[in-house]
């Protein structure tokens, strides 16, 4: 029998976390909130590592794994923007990026070819300073403690830069991809 279904089971659990995650934060349950991100971020990992060092990666899981982490990431950010612990400025960016680089995706497997994942440097820069922000604004729901202002500003500033460039990045880059794919075949 072959465990290769493993990562993609862990990636499913890890978008099933998601609503309960939301729910949790818009309760007022911020510990809760914070093991559900904790579970949901080991489960990321080990379903990457899982894939990588068994050769289980498969196109399913290409997809799945994008899909689970932006979820998982919504369902945090969206909740707290809500209850005020995150900038609405902010999380309406990270919704806009989000949503344009699903819909380029969408797009892009319609129009050209099967999409497989392919997350940039500068995506996962973005996605390691979104995580780092949504953990500091639950932990300041959890023990009521403030991180210092130009601290958390510059975490803010610095949130926004990347999530900002990483989907100016993605649209240009993807978008010179198709412009050549829809050359080379008209030619």
């Amino acid at each position: 029998m072959t465990w290769s279904w493993i990562p993609n089971a862990l990636t499913l659990g890890r978008i099933l976390l998601a609503l309960p995650m939301a729910w949790a934060i818009f309760a007022g349950r911020p510990m809760l909130a914070l093991v559900l991100a904790a579970v949901g971020g080991l489960s990321d990992a080990l379903d990457g590592w899982l894939a990588k060092r068994h050769r289980w990666q498969s196109r399913l899981g290409s997809v799945l794994d994008p899909v689970a982490d932006k979820l998982l990431m919504l369902a945090a950010v969206v909740p707290l923007g809500a209850i005020g612990a995150l900038p609405l400025w902010l999380v309406l960016l990270v919704l806009v990026r989000d949503l344009v680089i699903v819909a380029g995706a969408i797009a892009w497997h319609r129009l050209i070819a099967p999409l497989r994942g392919e997350p940039t440097r500068i995506s996962k820069a973005t996605t390691v300073v979104q995580v780092i922000l949504v953990l500091v604004a639950m932990v300041e729901l959890i023990e009521r403690v403030r991180v210092p202002e130009p601290l958390w500003q510059a975490l803010v500033l610095v949130t926004a830069g990347l999530t900002l460039a990483s989907g100016l990045h993605y649209v240009v880059s993807w978008g010179l991809r198709a412009r050549a794919e829809w050359r080379g075949r008209s030619a």
